[in-house]
């Protein structure tokens, strides 16, 4: 009989294999306090400490900590580099630590392709404020203005005297001094930046690939139990009845315990069900498959995603609510030469990363204690704390590392489940979910439908442009609403540059039925789908280049403001207008290079089957060329892709290169095979065998990336090269076969 007990953990599996990191070794980055384990706090009085962020011990070793989570991305191999530049240190002397949840990080949540270009320069004020610190404790010692003192190579050097004194021997002078006010801890010239910008190594490589690098899953605690838990198909649903005893009989189950059903609206609460608390997982399974449970499934037991694909449509075809006008569209599309028109849509969409949700707590009379893969550790400290219903403060929450996120964890509904369990056992619990809970149980992406007209003047020229959208919200997981907010449809909608002189975009009403969340590029999924192709079919219509009539809609390069796309204001993903301005010059090169480097202009003489799409999200600027060829079963092969994005600066050349060539594999998921499919409220897909992702033979043959050089402020770099990738898979299968593709995935229409 298997059981847990005789089965080698991977981790250990690997550590065994002695797999050496000198192949891989990150150089600069010193291994301790990494894979997500957080260093312990140094002691007050211990040498330096400005801030929360850096600490400067006296034996000379600089503690970093690094706030947001590492799934996959970088994070902890970029944020602590800006402050070690900005400080002066030697990266072959500072300690990356990870934070716990703490309002005292500030913004934690790791979503939104928000980390860098959000934290840029805080966090270079962040190692600033260190360095002034420093120097000053310096300059003070030699009896020298600070201003003749620089900080570098982890030392403070006197120039004219040739003079220096390490940081360590610093650290205690320093913390005796007042911490400077920020307007007091000056940036350094950009080119000071040593590292920024660089080919960095990934801080964590050496513990993923022997082994020893803490995930959710590998955290054990004395007497814990492992939880899996039977959840109503059906949100909203509740047990009906339920009978314990076969599970109970099953070897190694503890305890089954019946979680209390959520109430509307949802947001990161348990689903409530019934959990089988067992000494491993294995058991803890097999006890839940020999549960009988019948289940109320509760007013979403009706929804059939089939039935409401034609409700979304409906919507589309009636007017909706105006979110953008300029111009008279109805009046140009009367006395327009020519129309196109057409209807696109995409499915819901679960995030199907590798590691499924996992948290382990433990809760006592005092406290409660959460380990957990979370990408908002603050967002589950509230949840556990609502929960059991105690003060956030009583709460600690761990970080370790994500195998894999794409927004699934920032919500919290798993810690919700192990905190509650844990008090009812009153012993730790590791709530484990599987891959088919993971994709039963998901806040998915929201299925859409939308319906674009244009109006053509004699020359072939768009003079009107008529959007039209409908999608259940996001917000409706956490309040009763069934339209979009303008942070949603500034995804590809409100925020579109378009040389168009009459647009009109509507939204319509689209209630949700399942759980509706973030994934990763979010709304500008669908938006970019539609736009895109419909580009494409308008350059059909029209007997003209794809490239020409994309550029042609964009128009000229300029700075687009509210006035010119014709709403009142535009949320910008939460960045001034000012700072990160709709630049149509930066869109129009993007396009232009990934056109260059894909040999556009010569594709039909080398017989070559390209698709082109382009868009602005996160406040970067993405454009994909893909070919695609025929295979010998009618379905189609991704052949190459190439990938332009200006993200402004970058600090991690790697990793932005690392996530767009990931971006092109997602992307490509998309199109062939995502959908998440409802019939009688219970979602029909469970694992990779019927919710595919891109195979190795599917993904494309090879991913060509270039980064554009740019001095703009940081864009978003983790989300904004998957929107461009279904749509110009799509536009490239016209090209091959002239069979227009207006609803994803392709293998619902026997393409792959």
């Amino acid at each position: 009989m298997r059981t847990d007990s005789t089965r080698m953990p991977r981790r250990s599996f690997l550590a065994a294999l002695g797999f050496a990191a000198g192949g891989l070794s990150i150089g600069a980055f010193d291994g301790s306090a990494a894979a997500g384990e957080a260093a312990p706090a140094p002691k007050t009085g211990d040498g330096l400490r400005p801030n929360v962020f850096v600490h400067v011990a006296t034996d000379g070793w600089v503690t970093i900590v690094c706030h947001r989570s590492e799934m996959g991305q970088g994070v902890r191999s970029s944020l602590p580099v800006l402050i070690a530049d900005e400080l002066g240190a030697d990266m072959a002397r500072v300690k990356i630590a990870q934070a716990d949840g703490d309002k005292a990080y500030g913004d934690q949540n790791t979503d939104g392709s928000s980390s860098v270009r959000k934290l840029y320069d805080d966090l270079r004020r962040v190692g600033a404020t260190a360095r002034v610190m420093l120097v000053a404790a310096a300059a003070k010692r030699w009896g020298v203005p600070a201003s003749s003192c620089v900080a570098r190579d982890h030392a403070v050097f006197h120039e004219a005297t040739g003079r220096s004194i390490g940081f360590g021997l610093l650290a205690d002078a320093a913390a005796r001094l007042p911490v400077p006010r920020p307007e007091d801890a000056p940036l350094r010239p950009e080119s000071e930046l040593r590292r920024v910008g660089g080919l960095l190594p990934l801080v964590d490589a050496p513990d993923i690939v022997t082994g020893r690098a803490v995930f959710g899953a590998d955290v054990r605690l004395p007497g814990m139990l492992i939880a899996v838990i039977a959840r109503p198909p059906v949100v909203g649903g509740r047990v009906s009845r339920f009978d314990p005893a076969p599970a109970l009989a099953v070897p190694g189950v503890r305890r089954v315990v019946e979680l209390p059903a959520p109430r509307p609206p949802f947001a990161f609460q348990a689903l409530g069900g019934v959990a089988v608390l067992a000494d491993g997982t294995w058991a803890a399974m097999k006890g839940r498959a020999a549960l009988h449970v019948e289940w109320e499934d509760g007013p979403n037991g009706a929804y059939d995603s089939a039935r409401f694909r034609d409700e979304l449509f409906a919507a589309v075809r009636s007017p909706g609510r105006v979110v953008r006008r300029i111009g008279d569209v109805d009046g140009a599309l009367a006395s327009a030469a020519r129309t196109v028109e057409a209807e696109y849509y995409v499915p819901h969409l679960a995030h199907a990363p590798m590691e499924p949700p996992v948290a382990l707590a433990t809760v006592t009379a005092d406290a409660c204690e959460v380990w957990t893969s979370t990408q908002e550790p603050q967002a589950a400290r509230r949840e556990a704390a609502r929960a059991l219903g105690i003060d956030e403060s009583r709460v600690t929450v761990h970080v370790t590392l994500l195998g894999g996120a794409f927004g699934r964890k920032s919500p919290a509904d798993f810690v919700s489940e192990a905190v509650l369990l844990s008090r009812a056992a009153g012993a730790p619990v590791r709530v484990q979910w599987t891959r088919e809970d993971d994709v039963r149980h998901d806040y998915y992406h929201a299925v859409s439908a939308q319906r674009l007209t244009a109006g053509l003047d004699p020359s072939g020229r768009v003079v009107a442009w008529l959007h039209r959208s409908a999608f259940p919200p996001i917000g409706s997981t956490f309040r009763e609403t069934a339209r979009a907010d303008d942070g949603e449809l500034q995804q590809g909608i409100l925020d579109l540059p378009l040389a168009i002189p009459n647009v009109r975009a509507e939204n319509g009403e689209a209630k949700a039925h399942v759980r509706i969340g973030w994934l990763r590029s979010v709304c500008n999924i669908q938006h970019a789908f539609a736009v895109n192709s419909f580009v494409d079919e308008i350059a059909q219509a029209r007997g003209a280049d794809p490239r020409d009539v994309l550029l042609e809609v964009l128009g000229p390069p300029r700075i687009v403001g509210a006035a010119e796309l014709g709403v009142d204001k535009v949320p910008n993903y939460g960045a001034s207008l000012d700072r990160h301005p709709i630049d149509v010059g930066r869109l129009r090169r993007v396009v232009e290079r990934a056109t260059e480097l894909a040999r556009w202009s010569d594709r039909r003489r080398e017989g070559r089957s390209l698709g082109l799409a382009a868009h602005r999200s996160f406040l970067t600027y993405v454009a994909a060329v893909v070919s695609v060829t025929p295979e010998s079963d009618g379905k189609i092969r991704v052949d190459e892709a190439w990938v332009v994005a200006d993200a402004g600066k970058v600090v991690n050349l790697e990793r932005v290169r690392a996530q767009l060539e990931g971006a092109a594999v997602f992307g490509t998921s998309i199109a062939l095979h995502g959908a998440i499919t409802v019939k009688n409220g219970a979602v029909e897909q469970s694992n990779f065998r019927d919710y595919r992702v891109a195979r190795i033979r599917e993904a494309p043959r090879k991913t060509h990336v270039e980064v554009v050089r740019s001095e703009s402020p940081p864009g978003g770099v983790g989300e904004p090269g998957v929107p461009p990738i279904a749509p110009a898979i799509a536009n490239a299968v016209f090209a091959l076969t002239g069979r227009r593709v207006r609803e994803l995935p392709l293998s619902r229409c026997g393409l792959a």
